[in-house]
C-alpha cells in the first residue's frame, strides 16, 4: 500500500467528476481515474457510484491489476481494468476518463474516426483510435471487466488520446487531470461539431501542424478553464 494520496489531488479528482457530468459526458455512468502521485503502479478511483455524487472519502486505491486495497467491502467499479491496464501501457497518462457521451457514440458504431474541426480539438490531431471487442472476445455485454480486455483496449489506444469502444462508449488520456478532462469534454464537442460539418458538406480538418501548434497553445490554457470549472461545480466539502 502505498503512502496516502496528495489531498489536493484527491479533491482534483473529486472536481473531475463532477465537472464531467456538469458538461454532460457522464451521467449516472462512467469514471475518471488519476494516477497515484505516490506510486506509479497504482490509481485513484472512486468506489462504484454515479459520478456526480463523488467525495473525498469515496476515492480508493488500486494497483494496476485492479485490486482495491482500501475499498473496506465498498463495490468498486467493473470496469476499473481500463485505468489499470493503460497505466501499465503507457507510463506518459496520467489520468483517464471512460464515458458514453452521447455525440461520440456514432463515430464507434460507423468506425468514423473523430478528426479535429477546430483548434480547441487540436489533441486529435492522430484522430481517434477504435476499439472492437469483438476481435478479442467475441460476443460480450461491451463491458472491460477484466485484465485481458483492459489490455487490449490499451493497445487499440496506442499512442493516441481518445479511442472508440463500438456500441460502447469512448476513453480519453492526459498527462494530468486537467488535460484529460478539457480532452473528455471537447472530444464530445467535437464530436457534435463534426456531425453538422459533414451534414454540410466536405469538411476541412487541421492539418498536423495546426492541430499540434493549437493543442500545446491550449495546454497553457487548462488553469483558466479548470478555475471555471471548479467554481461552477462548488468548493470540495
Amino acid at each position: 500500500m502505498p503512502a496516502a494520496a496528495d489531498r489536493a489531488l484527491v479533491d482534483k479528482l473529486v472536481l473531475a467528476n463532477r465537472i464531467l457530468y456538469r458538461y454532460g459526458v457522464v451521467d449516472g455512468f462512467g469514471h475518471a481515474s488519476v494516477r497515484h502521485d505516490q506510486s506509479v503502479d497504482h490509481f485513484l478511483l472512486a468506489r462504484n457510484m454515479a459520478p456526480a455524487l463523488v467525495r473525498r472519502e469515496d476515492i480508493v486505491t488500486f494497483d494496476l491489476d485492479g485490486a482495491a486495497l482500501d475499498a473496506a467491502g465498498r463495490r468498486v467499479y467493473l470496469e476499473r481494468f481500463i485505468h489499470g491496464e493503460i497505466y501499465r501501457a503507457r507510463p506518459d497518462v496520467q489520468a483517464v476518463v471512460h464515458s458514453h457521451s452521447p455525440n461520440v457514440i456514432p463515430f464507434g458504431v460507423t468506425g468514423t474516426p473523430l478528426q479535429p474541426v477546430f483548434h480547441m480539438s487540436g489533441f486529435l490531431a492522430e484522430g481517434s483510435a477504435l476499439f472492437e471487442i469483438r476481435d478479442v472476445a467475441g460476443d460480450t455485454d461491451m463491458l472491460i471487466s477484466n485484465a485481458g480486455l483492459g489490455a487490449a483496449l490499451a493497445a487499440a489506444l496506442g499512442s493516441r488520446s481518445t479511442v472508440l469502444m463500438r456500441g460502447h462508449g469512448s476513453t480519453v488520456v492526459g498527462a494530468s487531470i486537467e488535460q484529460t478532462v478539457y480532452r473528455a469534454l471537447y472530444a464530445e464537442v467535437n464530436a457534435r461539431l463534426q456531425t453538422q460539418a459533414r451534414q454540410l458538406g466536405e469538411v476541412t480538418y487541421l492539418n498536423a501542424n495546426e492541430a499540434a501548434k493549437a493543442a500545446a497553445i491550449n495546454d497553457t490554457q487548462l488553469p483558466r478553464v479548470w478555475e471555471l470549472w471548479a467554481r461552477e461545480v462548488g468548493a470540495i466539502e
